[in-house]
């Protein structure tokens, strides 16, 4: 069991406060998150979709000026904590020599999430974490509302259970000796988002993500940056020490600006923005041609391949190819041809053929 500390809220903004200091993380890393620029952009953790390959490629096309953190895909601590289980999923972990080397030349930070709701996997799985890797933060999924994992008492369905929540944050921080962030939402099947915040504020995170969404909303209806705001405005009587960043509906550079401004975060994170244009990270927008549209494709099909070879299924390589291949002739007919591939052979014969 992890002590938790029901009332540091009128102290929070003082740091010098001995109730305050005593929840800093025992890191000997620094918060990165108070030293990346502001406005920050942020690419955000997706399942089978930011594996190291992908953020290989996306680090390639974009401006570093304008990309600040990235995040691996999900991690269960549950399944860390088993003996077998444990190899599968750290392969969301793996950090190809090629990501490593292009992070260090742009100076992007990279970040491990994690998700589960056993507060002493938390902890082990922070400390195998901090001791088998070289990530720059850990990340605690409070926010993905897939129905199966929020049945299970996981992420978003923490927001249902406090005292909980506190407890893994506490215990991640525990094992911890880089920055541990928290992701989450605004709520369950309504907007919580005043009490939540003051909730995880007084765990004090390395810094906080807030989807302008509920569970129940999934990704179904609009963001209501709204209720970033009123987070933003808690943060700011209780802790502004704490950078925090707002995360819905952000589809272009110029709109994560807008929002920057008009809401008060200290950044952005993007999701599925990702998919409507891979070029996102850039200071201008972006229109890239035909030729480079196929140019970038066979990139991210041979990266893929490259890293995992037969260890990943092929098709998870699909969903990505109608972000490749549209706003040209021909593109819908193409993209039901490489639907059809099953190999990266398959992919490469049929894009030889296309562009001879």
């Amino acid at each position: 069991m992890y002590v938790l500390l029901h009332a540091p809220f009128i102290f929070a903004n003082d740091l010098s406060n001995p109730i305050f200091a005593s929840m800093s993380t025992p890191t000997s890393a620094p918060n990165f998150w108070k030293e990346i620029p502001r406005p920050a952009f942020i690419l955000a953790p997706m399942e089978d979709v930011t594996d190291t390959a992908f953020r290989e490629l996306v680090l390639k096309i974009s401006n570093p000026k304008m990309l600040h953190v990235l995040f691996t895909e999900f991690t269960s601590v549950e399944g860390m904590a088993h003996p077998v289980g444990r190899k599968k999923v750290t392969e969301r972990l793996i950090v190809s020599q090629e990501e490593r080397e292009l992070l260090q030349k742009s100076g992007v930070k990279l970040v491990a999430q994690i998700w589960g709701k056993t507060p002493e996997h938390f902890k082990s799985a922070a400390e195998y974490i901090c001791s088998e890797y070289d990530f720059d933060g850990i990340d605690i999924n409070m926010g993905c509302p897939v129905k199966n994992v929020v049945k299970n008492g996981c992420c978003s369905a923490l927001i249902g259970t406090p005292e909980l929540a506190k407890e893994i944050v506490l215990a991640t921080k525990e094992g911890s000796s880089i920055p541990v962030s928290v992701k989450t939402r605004t709520g369950l099947k309504e907007h919580v988002t005043e009490k939540w915040m003051e909730t995880l504020i007084s765990v004090n995170p390395a810094a906080l993500t807030l989807h302008a969404r509920t569970q129940k909303m999934q990704s179904e209806k609009p963001a209501e940056w709204g209720e970033i705001a009123k987070a933003v405005a808690v943060r700011n009587h209780l802790a502004p020490h704490i950078p925090f960043y707002g995360n819905g509906d952000v589809f272009s550079v110029q709109k994560g600006l807008d929002y920057t401004q008009t809401y008060g975060v200290d950044g952005v994170m993007i999701g599925r923005g990702i998919f409507q244009d891979p070029w996102f990270f850039n200071e201008q927008v972006h229109t890239p041609d035909e030729s480079e549209r196929m140019k970038t494709l066979l990139d991210h099909v041979r990266i893929f391949e490259r890293n995992w070879n037969d260890q990943k299924n092929f098709n998870i390589l699909k969903r990505f190819f109608k972000i490749y291949v549209r706003d040209f002739n021909g593109a819908s007919t193409l993209r039901a041809q490489l639907m059809e591939t099953r190999n990266p052979g398959d992919v490469y014969r049929l894009l030889s053929a296309y562009t001879s």
